[in-house]
């Protein structure tokens, strides 16, 4: 195991267990701050796809996989206020969007490695992000799928709004759905600036990139 591949594994769990955490704390009306957090598992996984390959980016994103069930399982363990602190819903929602999400981001990757420097990480993320806030905010708030977990009350994200509080009326899930998925974007384009630095400072060869 190379150093470069161990802290891959020790970022990407760390991202994954900070994340659990923060999503539990809001952050304006739309947002919690996990939504802040979360989208850096994508720029681990692209930098390690990049230097190492495919094969060793999918090693992280099960470990990370792994952390994250970890995490959701001592989740439903902890009582709240108002129940467990992670929801049945929640933690198939979390896990099942995570994995897909980055082993899609992983095979988008290495589909576009040879390309542009940028074009492979930024594709690459905004249809891993894409697809994880579809996954997650379906499955766990969704009333079409209440019968995943009848017992979890998840009226009150059904509730319909002005979009973000001003576009069409829509289920309250399906704007924080949106929310999260713009911030994902957002931090997209701004990984590009750590994706080329980290990138070009462990292969010190920056020709690679043109």
């Amino acid at each position: 195991m190379t150093r470069t591949y161990l802290i891959g594994v020790l970022a990407m769990a760390s991202i994954v267990v900070a994340s659990n955490i923060l999503v539990q704390f809001l952050f304006g009306q739309w947002l919690t701050w996990g939504a802040f957090t979360y989208p850096l598992a994508f720029l681990v996984t692209d930098v390690m796809n990049r230097i190492h390959g495919p094969v060793i980016a999918r090693k992280i994103v099960f470990a990370g996989f792994v952390v994250g069930v970890i995490c959701s399982f001592i989740g439903t363990q902890i009582m709240g206020e108002f129940g467990p602190l992670v929801t049945l819903r929640i933690a198939i929602g979390s896990g099942l969007a995570f994995l897909v999400a980055q082993l899609l981001d992983v095979a988008a990757f290495d589909a576009l490695r040879s390309g542009k420097w940028w074009r492979a990480p930024l594709v690459s993320t905004l249809l891993g992000a894409s697809v994880d806030s579809a996954i997650f905010f379906t499955i766990a708030f969704s009333g079409a799928l209440s019968f995943i977990e009848p017992a979890n009350d998840v009226s009150w994200a059904g509730e319909i709004l002005p979009l973000l509080g001003f576009g069409p009326a829509a289920p309250l899930w399906v704007s924080l759905a949106v929310a999260d998925w713009g911030v994902k974007l957002s931090l997209a384009l701004l990984a590009l600036i750590p994706f080329r630095i980290i990138v070009g400072r462990v292969t010190k060869n920056t020709q690679h990139f043109v």
